[in-house]
């Protein structure tokens, strides 16, 4: 597998699925691309040296401001470490074969699904709309079958999982809706 398969999935996952000209999709935020990005720049350090803000906002064509900002908070969600010094910046808190798109998300974004602010098995309907939780748990748990199961090595390596590569394979897969 090329790195291209593991651009190709990151592309996917970006799309929209429309109504009209309403977002019906799932939305991955500017920031969890961006601090997306960014880790994996640190995953592709060789021996996880530090690297700084500004060289990872200028391979990635990043707002510096932004990428320096993000990491401090990602400092704090324990998925990154700083480093000071002349030849400080941050790395990897653990393994990138340890931090997965998921837990990614979740450290900038918050829950992977959430309906008006509520987790999908928190949410309660009636009448015709009763059974729809299902509908949003499942949809949870379709989220977490691509983002739980790619890491920061399996993106920088072109190694996605073949579970989730599959799921690209039908060109219906690629059309916006």
């Amino acid at each position: 597998m090329t790195s291209a398969g593991g651009a190709a999935l990151v592309e996917s996952v970006h799309r929209f699925a429309t109504l009209g000209d309403q977002n019906v999709g799932v939305y991955i935020s500017a920031k969890a691309d961006y601090v997306t990005r960014a880790l994996l720049v640190m995953a592709a350090e060789p021996d996880g040296k530090p690297v700084t803000g500004a060289a990872i906002a200028k391979q990635q064509r990043m707002p510096m401001k932004f990428v320096e900002n993000s990491l401090v908070d990602l400092k704090r969600s324990g998925l990154v470490a700083s480093v000071r010094g002349t030849s400080g910046g941050f790395k990897l808190a653990k393994p990138a074969n340890r931090i997965t798109i998921a837990d990614i998300i979740r450290a900038v974004d918050g829950p992977l699904a959430e309906i008006r602010g509520e987790r999908p098995e928190a949410t309660v309907y009636e009448g015709p709309a009763e059974h729809l939780q299902f509908v949003w748990v499942a949809v949870r748990a379709s989220l977490r079958n691509v983002l739980e199961q790619v890491t920061l090595a399996d993106v920088v390596a072109g190694k996605i999982p073949r579970k989730v590569l599959k799921l690209t394979e039908n060109p219906d897969a690629w059309k916006p809706r």
